[in-house]
């Protein structure tokens, strides 16, 4: 089979470098270029030294990376791929965006909790959501895709078979999220240097962190109905991982065996989601530098309440491993392909 000729847009952030790993070592990849505006002509080991040697990489402009490859990751911030997109699609390129861009259908919300104008609208309404666990067939045939948030990915994952099987009240959700240092991106800010997150734990954003619209939205489409989820972001003293903890009532009659059954039944298929078994729970060292998700299952009795535990790596499940699994459905390989990385033992 031959190579699929890509390219990566935005490569001298965290996730574009992850990405950029993963498709060097992608058996069905030809890697054709990376672009960053701020580094055009160096080599992307002077920013990331890991990448001395045989598989180093040079800076070249956007154009030249589009011009030379059939599909296009883009790894920027929120607002800046749509131009990029536009162009990518008008000359025939398949298109995974990381950002923030297209997640969101309502223009009206995406306007209002991103702060952009948006251009090109059509392009919204053409975008299929990057989540194969839900849109496997839509993924396959899509020329762009909305590679998920990394919070939506944990929590959706972790709601998603039981809204589907109608079990919970979707309307009484609480969902208290934390990730790794990683996902604030590489820009410094007062809350990630050293000497202030290091043995610190803070919550951010409460109630107005972005991804809550996507939350609501696909929880919506799941079938859980028009929603306001509590959502309440947190950072964590540590380089990656994504550990949510949601909170749901259970509708009555509902009983903990039949909520795993059900969660079990959903994933079992499912290449990179576990059920863990009851009474266990996941911890985020046991999915870093991987593209799975665990998840473990708690009924609260005496609340009549399902406590979801959802953890991934917000660098792999969370945007470049996903990524690449979508490229994955959407050039007909295996799922699995350039994505066997195991957790670390310790």
């Amino acid at each position: 089979m031959s190579k699929v000729k890509v390219g990566v847009i935005g490569a001298s952030g965290f996730v574009g470098a992850e990405l950029t790993k993963l498709l060097l070592h992608h058996p069905n990849v030809q890697l054709m270029g990376v672009s960053s505006v701020n580094h055009i002509g160096e080599s992307l080991s002077t920013i990331f030294p890991a990448f001395n040697g045989p598989l180093d990489q040079k800076f070249s402009d956007n154009e030249t990376v589009i011009s030379q490859s059939d599909v296009v990751f883009l790894c920027l911030p929120h607002g800046k791929s749509e131009a990029l997109v536009k162009q990518c699609i008008e000359l025939g390129k398949k298109v995974i965006d990381i950002g923030a861009d297209f997640r969101l259908k309502d223009l009206e919300a995406y306007t209002e909790w991103y702060d952009v104008q948006v251009a090109y609208p059509e392009l919204r309404e053409s975008a299929v959501y990057g989540l194969p666990e839900l849109n496997r067939e839509q993924i396959i045939k899509a020329q762009l895709i909305a590679n998920p948030g990394c919070y939506p990915t944990s929590i959706l994952l972790g709601l998603y078979p039981a809204i589907k099987a109608g079990l919970i009240d979707p309307e009484k959700l609480i969902i208290d999220a934390k990730s790794g240092v990683t996902g604030a991106g590489k820009t410094l800010s007062e809350g990630t240097h050293f000497p202030i997150k290091n043995e610190g734990f803070n919550a951010y954003k409460v109630g107005s962190h972005r991804h809550t619209p996507e939350i609501e939205e696909t929880i919506e489409k799941m079938g859980g109905g028009n929603i306001n989820c509590s959502f309440v972001p947190h950072l964590l003293p540590v380089n990656r991982g994504i550990l949510s903890t949601i909170y749901v009532d259970i509708k009555e009659g509902v009983t903990a065996e039949e909520i795993h059954e059900i969660y079990e039944a959903a994933y079992q298929a499912e290449p990179f989601v576990t059920v863990l078994k009851a009474g266990n729970l996941p911890d985020i060292s046991h999915v870093t530098h991987s593209n799975q998700c665990h998840i473990g299952l708690t009924v609260d009795q005496r609340t009549n309440r399902l406590i979801i535990v959802s953890v991934i790596d917000n660098m792999q499940k969370g945007a470049a491993g996903q990524a690449v699994q979508n490229f994955n459905l959407m050039n007909g390989f295996l799922e699995t392909e350039g994505l066997s990385m195991v957790a670390p033992s310790f």
